[in-house]
């Protein structure tokens, strides 16, 4: 989709777009509010201003529309607007063993129970091995760090999904 048409579209045909690029409703919001942009860089530039001007609430909601590392029935069945895109960051995984699987299962339950969300990284690019390595050395970070960590990395999957998008 090129992005004059995008700025033609009804408002929830653009809602339901940005909403697979990132899920907090507050972004969306703000995002629809500044409508039109000329390019992807201005684009891409509102997409992480608004990110910013969100709350921690918003950050989590975003957080929650996305399925766990590794997690491929959470993949097909409670994202599957997004799923194809999830699985091509989540690429990584198909690779790995077993072992790295069920330690990153393990990890993603840690990280929940610690931080009451799942573990956010850009996966883009990424063995499974590595997902893992940054997990286990985010687990150690006080919750008040490890926020603002997750916040960054869902604003560059919210980026490389709004390219993905106006490819």
């Amino acid at each position: 989709m090129t992005l004059p048409a995008f700025n033609l579209l009804p408002n929830a045909k653009k809602r339901e777009l940005l909403q697979q690029c990132c899920g907090s409703s507050a972004w969306v919001d703000k995002i629809l509010q500044a409508l039109p942009v000329e390019n992807l860089t201005e684009l891409l530039a509102l997409a992480d201003k608004s990110w910013w001007q969100c709350t921690e609430k918003d950050w989590r909601e975003a957080f929650a529309h996305h399925p766990k590392i590794g997690d491929i029935n959470s993949l097909k069945e409670k994202f599957a607007r997004t799923a194809d895109w999830a699985a091509n960051e989540q690429a990584g995984v198909n690779a790995a063993t077993d072992t790295v699987l069920q330690e990153l299962a393990q990890g993603n339950q840690r990280y929940e129970d610690k931080f009451g969300y799942i573990f956010i990284v850009c996966a883009t690019g990424k063995s499974a091995a590595e997902m893992l390595a940054l997990l286990k050395a985010r687990l150690p970070n006080p919750p008040e760090r490890e926020i603002k960590v997750a916040a960054e990395e869902q604003s560059k999957i919210t980026k490389i999904r709004l390219q993905k998008l106006f490819q």
